[in-house]
């Protein structure tokens, strides 16, 4: 067992610094460390092989043997980093890192009962240089750089939105205008124009449901394809596009309220006009 869950980062573009050892420490049995899985990876390490990690390339280390292999968090933060993880023993760590009894910083878990601005004030009050943070404050500070990807997003999904809307408006109103003489003809055999109008709305809104449907297809087949090559690309789990039920509820009621507006407007110029005027008498 770990005796203390410390996340080391250990950038491993030397392979002198963690590599294999094959002379284990003489009159004791090799501690254990756990890394995570992109290490492995990498390293072409597996559980029960021997490692030496030192403070520097080339200088004498502590063998230690793999005990674990730790599947990598999707962290956001930590996406784009390429850093290599490696939990190990305090004191291994407290000799490796070279910092003696400091640290960092360190989590405490607190129960849902727990009063956390006063524990945070404590903490603060303890001695000078302490300062806590709550975990969700570290999340929304660490995550920035995704919210104005999000915010760029849905600047673009706005665009976007407004550009099909004026395509699909022009699209019926052509298709509507071939059909000038078939509304005519419906007109002189005495179709009501509340008819008329009706069925080219009920047209309008089935192009706009299938075209939806067509839209969700491809959008997550997309997302398949962006999911799979950034998670091979930075050896993560991270989610980096994902289609929801409310989004494809919001999509699909979007682009029917704008096809049945298009097929309203296209179809009143029409109904409106004369049946012979649309005849060309």
């Amino acid at each position: 067992m770990l005796l203390a869950f410390l996340l080391a980062s250990l950038l491993a573009q030397d392979s002198s610094s963690v590599g294999r050892s094959p002379n284990a420490a003489i009159g004791r049995q090799p501690r254990t460390i756990a890394i995570d899985d992109a290490f492995a990876e990498r390293a072409h390490l597996k559980v029960g092989d021997r490692v030496s990690i030192s403070v520097a390339p080339g200088m004498a280390g502590d063998t230690v043997v793999v005990g674990a292999i730790v599947k990598r968090g999707a962290d956001p933060s930590e996406v784009a980093r390429g850093d290599l993880r490696v939990r190990m023993h305090l004191d291994q760590l407290q000799a490796v890192a070279g910092y003696g009894d400091r640290v960092d910083r360190f989590a405490i878990s607190t129960t849902p009962a727990a009063d956390i601005p006063r524990l945070i004030d404590r903490i603060n009050g303890v001695a000078f240089g302490f300062q806590a943070y709550r975990s969700h404050d570290i999340a929304v500070e660490t995550s920035r750089t995704f919210q104005v990807v999000s915010r760029f997003h849905r600047a673009i999904g706005i665009i976007t939105i407004v550009a099909s809307s004026v395509f699909l408006l022009c699209i019926m109103v052509l298709k509507v205008e071939e059909r000038r003489r078939d509304i005519a003809a419906l007109r002189l055999m005495g179709i009501s124009r509340a008819t008329v109008m009706r069925a080219i709305v009920i047209e309008a809104a089935l192009v706009a449901v299938l075209g939806s449907a067509l839209g969700v297809a491809i959008g997550w087949a997309i997302s398949l394809v962006v999911n799979w090559h950034y998670q091979a690309l930075y050896q993560t789990p991270l989610a980096f596009s994902i289609v929801t039920a409310p989004t494809i509820a919001f999509a699909v009621s979007l682009s029917l309220l704008l096809g049945i507006t298009a097929g309203v407007m296209a179809s009143l110029r029409l109904v409106r006009t004369p049946p012979l005027a649309l005849f060309g008498r």
